[in-house]
């Protein structure tokens, strides 16, 4: 591991809003090919991480180091993003294709209109994401595995060295899970990426994922999924008996108290 390039570095990093400490003192080194699952309750903080390294939310403490360039603003083709799985309006006037062509042409103004050279890349997106049956329907009116396939596109236009994935498997079967996890891992293999996704049940990526980060009351902790996901590390992080369970080839945690929201679902799936 050691050898291998440093994708993203973050140092002594922290994180108050609102007079409430999310983290502080997390270091972080991600290497080329490594997939990172970050898990911990809601308002721990997750997402807030992923917006830091994008350069949208600024750090109380420390900093965030991306392909050796120390993370000043927003903006940087070496960071691909996945955002959430949420389904389009039925009337948005795009075609499938033109989402992942904003991911190559994006950034200029107004509707993509891709270039010769563009539409080319357009196309080779599409066919590596297994889109082309649907790339020229309207964007609202395919699945939500449909529409994250194509976002899954639009965010690997720039061949990105560090793939940041913020619940990307979020209202999908697991059908379409499995095919987005798929997809992912296999830019990792072939392009040598990092990747750091935030999930709710690591349960799709356990054979994927290198570590585990949990994030939980403040504070954190960082190992492989064996190291991380028992009993009674979780129980020492949240300061509660919390139970890491086996079904079959699931793991179930029990007990773990969320962070901020009270409807918050635990007890069937390890959650994030």
């Amino acid at each position: 591991m050691s050898q291998r390039p440093v994708a993203l570095e973050i140092q002594d990093a922290a994180l108050r809003r609102d007079g409430r400490e999310l983290w502080a003192g997390l270091n972080l080194t991600v290497h080329a090919g490594e997939m990172i699952a970050v898990l911990g309750p809601s308002g721990s903080g997750k997402t807030t991480l992923l917006r830091a390294i994008l350069g949208l939310e600024e750090l109380s403490e420390g900093t965030v180091t991306v392909a050796g360039e120390v993370v000043r603003g927003k903006g940087n083709r070496e960071i691909g993003y996945i955002p959430q799985s949420r389904p389009l309006p039925p009337d948005t006037a795009l075609r499938g294709r033109d989402l992942v062509a904003l991911g190559v042409s994006g950034h200029r103004f107004g509707l993509p209109i891709p270039r010769r050279g563009e539409r080319a890349r357009v196309d080779t997106l599409i066919e590596a994401v297994g889109a082309a049956e649907f790339a020229d329907r309207p964007v609202g009116m395919l699945s939500g595995g449909e529409q994250q396939r194509l976002r899954v596109g639009q965010a690997l236009a720039d061949d990105p060295g560090l793939l940041l994935c913020d619940e990307p498997l979020t209202s999908l079967d697991m059908a379409n899970q499995q095919a987005v996890v798929s997809l992912i891992d296999k830019h990792r293999t072939e392009h040598n990426a990092a990747v750091l996704l935030v999930t709710h049940d690591i349960n799709p990526l356990l054979h994927q994922v290198d570590r585990v980060l949990y994030l939980a009351q403040g504070r954190f902790t960082l190992g492989t999924p064996e190291e991380v996901l028992n009993s009674t590390v979780l129980s020492a992080l949240y300061g509660a008996p919390v139970f890491v369970l086996r079904a079959g080839h699931r793991l179930v945690v029990v007990g773990a108290p969320d962070a901020e929201d009270s409807h918050h679902h635990h007890g069937d799936e390890v959650h994030g």
